[in-house]
């Protein structure tokens, strides 16, 4: 399902109980993707999503004035006078009381009609699952997209459970739920002192994974992603934060390399699985490590 079919409602949808969800949307400084986000994602919600929760981490841009118009009163508006990037997270959602909590970046510009209840009745169906992600819309011009579709299409698996279609693979933050008792049961949202922007969606994973929660991307709802240079100017802190993770990247690829020219290392890699073999180039000059991160353009920072 994509964002630009808008289907009738399924009867697992209108089955979401009412009044469940709290989304929480971070933005900074791009107002042109936001409003898309509101007028196009967030009011096509259902009524099982009672919070909406927009952190405006201080933009120079007229979003506060956007945000100033709204009139839907599931929403709030925080205005922050300083950027605290993804740690506007946990700030935010400690604002809700909704058992569930969808976090959607602000470059977020299309999705389906009862997008948010699609996502909570399939979250409820997968007691293993503690992060369930949206895939994304096959855009050539966002960043996260092509890295899905193109680059690392190899590492997502269709698998079906309880009735739920699941791509097991990297699961990125921009359109994705999660419960309240389980990010209680791990201390919340990450903040990072005097950090602005990181993986928080990344760490997450990362926490729930250690008390046995996996997870995955939700195969039948897509919704559209417009992150990268294509469509808004990045923040200094996001720019800072990718040249030092292509630099980290490229430095374990050359190490990797290095290593699987030494004879019988790729023979007894393959058999002990040490590490993820050295693998292609991600079309920017770098080599991809298939063990790193999913590089995604997290909204809002």
């Amino acid at each position: 399902m994509t964002a630009s079919s808008l289907p009738e409602p399924s009867s697992h949808v209108a089955s979401a109980a009412e009044g469940e969800l709290a989304i929480v949307v971070l933005t900074h400084n791009r107002v042109h993707l936001l409003a898309k986000c509101v007028e196009k994602v967030l009011q096509r919600t259902s009524p099982a999503t009672r919070e909406i929760v927009i952190w405006n981490n201080a933009s120079p841009d007229g979003t506060a004035s956007y945000l100033d118009s709204l009139d839907d009163p599931r929403i709030s508006v925080v205005h922050s006078d300083r950027n605290i990037g993804q740690n506007a997270y946990a700030e935010a959602f400690a604002m809700t009381t909704a058992p569930f909590f969808i976090e959607l970046d602000d470059d977020v510009v299309d999705a389906p009609a009862e997008w948010d209840a699609m996502l909570l009745d399939a979250f409820k169906r997968l007691p293993s699952i503690g992060f369930l992600a949206a895939d994304l819309e096959d855009d050539p011009h966002d960043e996260a997209s092509h890295v899905r579709h193109h680059v690392r299409p190899h590492e997502y698996e269709l698998v079906e459970e309880n009735g739920v279609r699941l791509l097991r693979g990297p699961a990125g933050g921009g359109c994705a739920i999660t419960s309240r008792d389980l990010n209680d049961r791990v201390g919340g949202f990450r903040r990072k002192k005097g950090k602005v922007f990181w993986l928080e969606d990344e760490a997450y994973i990362n926490d729930i994974a250690r008390i046995g929660f996996g997870s995955a991307v939700l195969a039948d709802l897509r919704v559209h992603h417009t992150g990268g240079p294509h469509y808004t100017k990045a923040s200094r802190e996001k720019v800072a934060y990718w040249k030092q993770y292509d630099r980290r990247r490229a430095r374990r690829a050359t190490v990797k390399r290095a290593l699987y020219r030494i004879p019988l290392i790729p023979r007894a890699n393959t058999h002990f699985g040490w590490f993820q073999p050295p693998s292609r180039s991600d079309g920017r000059g770098t080599a991809i490590d298939p063990g790193d991160a999913h590089p995604t353009d997290p909204g809002g920072r």
